[in-house]
């Protein structure tokens, strides 16, 4: 089958959305989504062909897991904005200028301007991994990025970062009570110096789907999808929540605020619903993925921000592009992708876009190319993200809701 611009597929989209629209499934204006592009897989599409299908569900940006030359070369100017990763394995290098300038180098400044590349995310979840001489390493590795984006000019247009997982809070409801573990403190408060001196993002990773997997008979399923409910009302701020995402965000802001850093703004680098599991995997189904994932899309469009932070737009990035076959874990974990390898979508979500290949307001459904299997045993990508991507393993190892969901679970069931 020929994907990239034929009028074959054109027909094939309108077939497709007229069985959408008949089935009765959702279709929806998208603004500007970000997706996280993983791969831990060994049968996906070349980057290639993953352009049309990323421009197809409308999503102008994506967050990469390291710095694939193959992908960062194929999405040359195609306008997709790129974060890229540096991994854990990484960081100890970086305090080493001239290590972090060769770096920035070969994974920044190589294909810039081309390819649109406006961030670098220095260590995924570092903190919570329990290790003091990779947190150590964290910060200077950083800077040590940042100083050589500077030295070359770069600094303006790419940012420097990290990602967290929730479990840097000890405190999370009510939502206005949010604050850090008490042990993360001291390494923390010099990361948000940083993010506040060079005006860079704080990224988190929130997962609702976790919190109802543990406790499904107390959360509300619908308090977690964004479907209608009666929701809870933060007693301190007075505040109404008719969802989880929007609870756990804003007790990030809020422990950003306790330690007198209000002004930071946060992204969400990770959030998804798997549409498959293990037997004890509650919830893991495609049905409850396309609700979850549907309506956070329909948030991000609708530029409504958190009860606490109303009027600032949503930075979500998508967890995932793809289901990937060689993550270990459970099942769910290699079922959080849109698509399948092949291209088709995990479960229908049509979406009203403008194409690439057509002026105006096409509506394309989730519609990809064909795989390309690749027989050997180990996944593509080649710069570190299988090490990088400990969230693999810790969204299924720790218990990121914390105190917040416990007494969520109480508050909750007074309501419903």
């Amino acid at each position: 089958m020929e994907f990239l611009g034929s009028s074959g597929f054109h027909f094939h989209c309108i077939v497709s959305l007229f069985l959408l629209i008949s089935a009765g499934f959702v279709v929806f204006p998208v603004s500007s989504i970000g997706i996280n592009y993983g791969q831990i897989a060994n049968n996906l599409p070349t980057p290639e062909n993953v352009i049309p299908l990323v421009k197809s569900i409308g999503a102008t940006k994506l967050k990469l897991y390291d710095a694939d030359p193959k992908v960062l070369k194929a999405f040359a100017n195609t306008g997709v904005e790129f974060i890229i990763g540096l991994g854990n394995e990484y960081l100890s290098k970086m305090s080493d200028p001239e290590k972090a300038q060769a770096w920035v180098k070969t994974n920044v400044q190589a294909y810039l301007p081309a390819t649109k590349i406006s961030c670098i995310f220095v260590g995924n979840e570092v903190l919570t991994f329990n290790d003091s001489s990779l947190s150590g390493c964290l910060l200077p590795a950083m800077e040590g990025i940042h100083t050589a984006l500077v030295n070359l000019g770069l600094d303006k247009q790419v940012s420097v970062t990290t990602a967290h997982s929730l479990a840097v809070l000890e405190t999370s409801y009510p939502p206005s009570s949010g604050a850090f573990r008490k042990d993360l403190v001291n390494c923390m408060k010099p990361i948000l110096n940083f993010h506040a001196k060079t005006g860079s993002p704080f990224l988190i990773n929130a997962y609702p789907y976790f919190a109802y997997k543990d406790s499904p008979k107390q959360i509300p399923l619908d308090f977690v999808l964004f479907q209608p409910n009666q929701g809870i009302v933060d007693s301190t701020s007075n505040l109404h929540y008719d969802n989880m995402l929007f609870a756990q965000i804003d007790a990030v802001y809020a422990a950003l605020g306790s330690l007198g850093f209000k002004k930071l703004f946060i992204h969400i680098s990770e959030t998804g619903w798997p549409s498959k599991g293990d037997e004890n995997e509650y919830g893991a189904t495609p049905e409850n993925a396309k609700k979850y994932n549907s309506n956070l899309i329909k948030l991000i469009s609708s530029k409504k921000g958190t009860p606490m932070r109303p009027n600032c737009d949503l930075n979500i990035y998508v967890f995932a592009l793809f289901n990937e076959n060689m993550k270990p874990g459970p099942t769910s974990e290699r079922n959080y992708g849109l698509f399948k390898p092949d291209g088709s979508p995990a479960y229908s979500l049509g979406i009203s876009t403008t194409t690439a290949t057509g002026g105006g307001n096409s509506t394309v459904p989730l519609q990809g190319p064909p795989a390309n299997p690749d027989n050997s045993s180990s996944p593509p990508s080649s710069t570190g993200y299988l090490a990088i991507s400990s969230a693999s393993m810790e969204r299924y190892s720790y218990r990121l809701i914390g105190p917040l969901m416990m007494v969520v679970l109480i508050l909750i069931n007074l309501v419903v």
